[in-house]
């Protein structure tokens, strides 16, 4: 199975956390969606949407990796499938205009003043810089305004992933 990571997942330590057959192939662009951290979280902060505008000029800039479709079910459930987020099959495009088609997770319920916590915007840090994505995106990322979590313990946790 093809999947689009645009936020956290692009990390591949994280995401072989969830589905360990992870292997990513590439960069791909999702058009018409911009990212956003606006999706409500059980744990009280903002994840990553990729937020279906419509509008050409917005773009998402993420990773495709090729899953088992056998982990399919670990990652619906870490995504919490069915709880803020769905899926659809989207049509992205790498460098050169080829396009493929892979599956992605977006957010159903939003809040426009959530702030992210410092560890998830450090995952999806690490992940595009991983992944190599385009410096004026990854600097976009940084500069999202984010909150510390009060959970001291997931927030060492979360970060000892990347260690």
């Amino acid at each position: 199975m093809k999947y689009f990571a645009y936020g956290s997942n692009m990390s591949l330590a994280r995401l072989r956390e969830r589905t360990p057959s992870a292997n990513r192939l590439g960069i791909y662009t999702l058009r018409e969606h911009p990212l956003r951290f606006h999706k409500i979280s059980h744990d009280g902060s903002g994840k990553c949407d990729a937020f279906h505008t419509k509008r050409p000029d917005d773009d998402v800039i993420g990773a495709v990796f090729q899953i088992s479709l056998d982990e399919k079910p670990d990652l619906d459930y870490a995504e919490g499938l069915g709880y803020g987020y769905e899926e659809k099959l989207v049509s992205i495009e790498d460098a050169d205009g080829n396009s493929i088609e892979a599956l992605t997770y977006y957010a159903t319920k939003i809040d426009p003043d959530m702030k992210t916590y410092s560890w998830y915007l450090n995952h999806v840090l690490i992940g595009a810089l991983e992944v190599g994505l385009p410096h004026s995106y990854i600097q976009t990322i940084q500069a999202i305004e984010c909150i510390e979590d009060p959970d001291t313990e997931r927030d060492v946790r979360q970060r000892a992933i990347h260690s």
